[in-house]
This record gives C-alpha cells, structure tokens and sequence, in this order.
C-alpha cells in the first residue's frame, strides 16, 4: 500500500517538477532584444531618428533576479549602443516570494547603463511599495534621471515621464500640458497601460511594463507587445524578471530597441 501511494506521490510530484524547472528556466534567460521602427509627427527637418532602449521590471530579489545578475544584464545592454534608454519603472521587488535585496544594492547595476542622450527612469507599484525616498536617494548616486510628471527633451524628442498609474500616483493631465509646452514628437513612458486611452491625440508613442506579457500566458492575457489604435501606439514589455512566481511559460523577458523618426504615425 505505501509503494502505491508513493507512486502516486511520485506521479504527481515529477511532473510538476518538470514544469517548474522549465517555467525557471525560461526565466532565467537573457532578455529577447525585440526591434520596432515607429514613426512620429511633427519630426524636425534634418534630425536623424533615435534609438530607445526600453527596459522594464527588473524586480531586484534573491535568488529569480540577484544584482550579479542584473549587471551582466546592463553589460548585454550596453552594447547595444541605443541613443537613449527608458526604465518603465519597478526596479525593486516587493513579491513574498523572495528574499530582499536593499534599494542601493538593487539600483546600484542599473547606475551601468551608458547611452548618449541619457538613461530615464519612471516609478512602478513595487517601487512605490518600497518607499519612493530611498529610490530617489540611490538614484541620485547614479546619472540616471528620475521623471515624476515630468517631461524632458531626448534629443529631437520630447519625453513625458509619467509616475505610476498603477497605484494612482500619475498626473497624465499635467505630463501632457508639460509636453505639450515643449512641442516636438511626443512619446510616454510610464509604468502601467491605463493611461494609454486618456493620452492626448499629439502624443502618439507610448512605452509601459508592468504586465510581463503575463508571465505564464495561457493563464494571464495581458498588454504585451506592439498595441495599436487610430493615431497612437503603445509598446508593452515583457520586463526582465518576474513578480510573485519566478516562472514563465510562453512569455519570456525581454527589451525593445525602438528606431524614431520622420513620417505620420500610422494607423
């Protein structure tokens, strides 16, 4: 009776563990580089496009995304010689499944990235769980650029960096009116999606995280990829870690190199 029972147990058990090492392993892999050429309204004569980096959901924790892990990660990156890169926001990790490793030691990789025009980052929900004081404390150790409702210039392109929709700390009416002062082709970053449908009609580019392309795909359908609507396009990464499980299955990390330039946006 209890070899049977063990071989039911076994039955059971080996599967599921077959499963999950293949769910890890799909995790642990380097991020996809995924490419796409968006082209942008109101381009200025002469300027030649520019290539962003987006990046997104790192989830610094032990043992799915250790900071030796994370700075290999940023060395891969790098290499990519991309004009600009954009952080779409949650750089710690706040999950129960996993140990903590401390804000400096998490941003500390990311202070690595290297691009010509800068490195931009906004906050996502983990970041805001941590507490946005300390972010903002390592940061600054960093040439990183912290955006918080904000909007800069990137070049020929103007950038609105909106802080995180998802737990309500976005101001998508007052980074409009900011971008909107400073003219030009007008592109989002944010962490979250929802503010996609509100956005004004002259931003026609935004770049988001946050739903991992839903991690393990045939259970979550989330945002993921290139989104079209008529006048606008949204590109949502996979991000490079995973929140709550440290499994994906059909949905494996990645990063967007995203060429911009003249034209009229599609639709």
């Amino acid at each position: 009776m209890k070899r049977r029972l063990l071989a039911i147990a076994l039955a059971i058990l080996l599967p599921l563990i077959l499963i999950a090492g293949f769910g890890w392993r799909e995790a642990q892999r380097d991020p996809i580089v995924r490419r796409a050429s968006i082209a942008l309204p109101d381009w200025p004569d002469g300027a030649r496009p520019v290539t962003l980096l987006l990046m997104s959901d790192m989830h610094v924790s032990w043992p799915s995304m250790p900071p030796s892990r994370l700075e290999r990660i940023v060395t891969r990156l790098n290499q990519l010689h991309p004009d600009a890169i954009l952080i779409a926001g949650d750089m710690v990790s706040e999950q129960l499944l996993g140990m903590k490793v401390e804000t400096p030691e998490s941003i500390a990789p990311l202070g690595k990235l290297r691009a010509p025009l800068g490195v931009y980052a906004v906050l996502g929900n983990h970041d805001h769980m941590r507490g946005v004081a300390p972010i903002r404390r390592a940061l600054r150790r960093t040439s990183i650029r912290l955006l918080e409702n904000e909007a800069v210039r990137v070049g020929p392109v103007t950038l609105g960096g909106m802080d995180d929709p998802v737990t309500d700390h976005a101001d998508i009416e007052g980074t409009a009116w900011r971008m909107a002062e400073m003219g030009g082709p007008q592109i989002v970053l944010a962490h979250g999606t929802s503010p996609f449908d509100w956005l004004p009609k002259e931003v026609t580019l935004m770049l988001a995280g946050h739903t991992h392309c839903g991690q393990i795909r045939p259970i979550r359908r989330e945002p993921c990829g290139i989104v079209r609507k008529p006048g606008r396009t949204m590109i949502v990464g996979a991000g490079i870690s995973t929140s709550i499980l440290p499994l994906r299955f059909g949905a494996p990390p990645d990063v967007w190199l995203i060429t911009v330039g003249p034209g009229v946006q599609a639709r």
